[in-house]
């Protein structure tokens, strides 16, 4: 985890306990135009920012891994946030994943965030049954965040977001595209005189091939068909073949009522198909163990050929964190390019809410000034000038804006942003890393966009996409749902390592049904959905 503190006097950076990276940096930004010319402390004109105590906020949000915060007297977005808020604000982030929620609860045990950004699979509910959570009925209107309102949801969507019956989260603005499909090592294809393969059967002979063949050519045996990351627990979403007997992300309706793929009998030919691969020897051996990204390091590295991306850019040309641009540092002549083996069957939902930012009740009931000035800052960030910042730079120096046109200056966005430890991903962790200037009816001219990017993003807005869910689910009241995904996924364990097939899945299902009690689970979602007016 890194942290950046804004302080008014010193810089310094210090390592603490490995992980923790913190700095203090005083330079102070400049005054906005309105302001030019007027000092900060001037009593006859002080700034909106000067009429505001001073206090201090602490985050806790996800970032790209890969990315880091500068030192502050090059952060021209803290040094923003200081000037307009005047606040002391020390971030800190992690790239989501299993570690992200461990040290979450750690800090909710210890000292919790004035806000975080909640990456749990169940969107925070636990910690609302537990009473960690505050309410946010006089904290979040269309008063009180009108960018939130007006570029980003609804007051609609917010009300079905809620859980536990009262108003306890809020969805961070997403993705509002859906970019998640396969990426394959075309140079290799083409090395082994292959086509791209449009079935899973041309798939699978494929990664033999890519296993087998020395689709690199230095003769050694040293590559694999396909990679992902089970993160020493579960078996994940990003094996094909899943969508290959029918099991749709990651859940659905169906005869007007709510399934859970991972619970239906399909399972089973699930688990015997990916123990077949794995028999093979066509997979990466330490599937199970990478913890994201290393699955996507270990395919930069050319160590495997097939692997699953979730972003626009992920094998765009000129980004400097895409897995094209960085396998093309060790070998030239790489090219990711997405495909799909399963043919029309979506891999995704249409995009709907998903992580919420949440506050902590102990801190709206004794400073609720902090919960007040993080949504200014939070609205800010939705706002138009906040989004440019965080996203494109500074005006004039890292883009211009003509009309409704950003032209962006690669060169010094390289030298200032890139350079710097690519740190606006980190600062759009509100309004997401990927592009999405159309919210304010914006359009960007990127010289670096390549004619392989467009054919990339071309592909992607054609593929199909399942029927968003429509409202939020919650567990019956004292559900152990982490309990429940845990055995789920020891049993899946099993049955791979085990079993080695998925002959076994029907009692394994019926025990999950049953003893943990799923059929409960699975009812009370329908029932969410009907409360909803999704179903009837």
């Amino acid at each position: 985890m890194k942290k950046i503190q804004l302080m008014r006097s010193g810089v310094a950076v210090s390592l603490v306990a490995s992980v923790l990276l913190s700095a203090c940096g005083a330079k102070e930004a400049e005054k906005p135009k309105a302001s030019e010319g007027t000092k900060a402390n001037a009593s006859a004109s002080p700034s909106a920012a000067a009429k505001k105590e001073k206090i201090e906020l602490n985050w806790f949000i996800n970032a790209p891994a890969n990315t880091n915060l500068p030192d502050a007297s090059k952060d021209f977005v803290l040094q923003a946030i200081q000037q307009k808020f005047n606040v002391d604000l020390k971030v800190s982030y992690m790239a989501e994943g299993v570690d992200y929620n461990t040290k979450l609860n750690a800090l909710l045990a210890s000292t919790p965030p004035d806000m975080w950004a909640d990456k749990n699979a169940d969107g925070g509910n636990k910690y609302a049954v537990d009473g960690l959570l505050a309410d946010m009925t006089k904290f979040i209107s269309p008063a009180t965040m009108p960018n939130y309102f007006k570029y980003w949801t609804t007051e609609d969507e917010v009300k079905r977001y809620q859980i536990q019956g009262g108003f306890y989260r809020t969805p961070i603005p997403y993705v509002k595209q859906t970019y998640r499909t396969y990426y394959i090592r075309k140079d290799w294809l083409d090395k082994l005189n292959l086509k791209m393969p449009t079935t899973y059967d041309e798939y699978v002979n494929v990664l033999k091939a890519f296993t087998f063949n020395d689709p690199d050519g230095n003769g050694k045996a040293d590559t694999y068909g396909f990679t992902t990351a089970g993160s020493g627990a579960n078996l994940g979403w990003e094996w094909p073949e899943l969508p290959k007997n029918g099991l749709k992300f990651p859940s659905y309706i169906e005869n007007e009522k709510f399934v859970d793929g991972t619970m239906t009998p399909n399972m089973q030919a699930v688990l015997d198909d990916v123990t077949k691969l794995i028999d093979m020897k066509v997979v990466d051996p330490d599937w199970y163990l990478n913890k994201a990204p290393q699955h996507v390091e270990k395919a930069i590295q050319g160590k495997a050929g097939v692997v699953m991306g979730a972003t626009k850019d992920f094998a765009f040309d000129n980004v400097s964190t895409s897995i094209q641009f960085r396998t093309k540092q060790i070998n030239p002549k790489a090219d990711w390019e997405p495909f799909t083996m399963v043919g029309s069957t979506p891999l995704i939902n249409k995009a709907g809410p998903s992580n919420p930012f949440l506050f902590p009740k102990t801190v709206a009931e004794k400073n609720p000034a902090k919960i007040s000035r993080t949504i200014e800052i939070l609205d800010w960030l939705a706002s138009e000038e906040g989004y440019l910042l965080t996203h494109f730079g500074q005006a004039g120096k890292h883009y211009t804006l003509e009309g409704k046109t950003i032209k962006p200056n690669g060169e010094a966005y390289a030298n200032d942003i890139v350079k710097q430890g690519d740190f606006l991903k980190v600062w759009s962790f509100f309004t997401q890393a990927v592009l999405q200037p159309e919210v304010y009816g914006l359009t960007v001219v990127d010289q670096k966009e390549t004619d392989r990017d467009r054919e990339i993003v071309k592909f992607l807005a054609a593929q199909p996409t399942n029927k968003y869910i429509g409202t939020s689910l919650v567990p019956p009241q004292g559900f152990d749902l982490a309990g429940f995904r845990k055995r789920q996924n020891e049993l899946f364990s099993k049955a791979i390592f085990e079993d080695k097939s998925g002959k076994n899945w029907p009692a394994y299902r019926e025990e999950l049904l049953t003893k943990y009690k799923g059929s409960e689970l699975l009812d009370k979602y329908t029932a969410d959905l009907k409360a909803a007016g999704v179903v009837k």
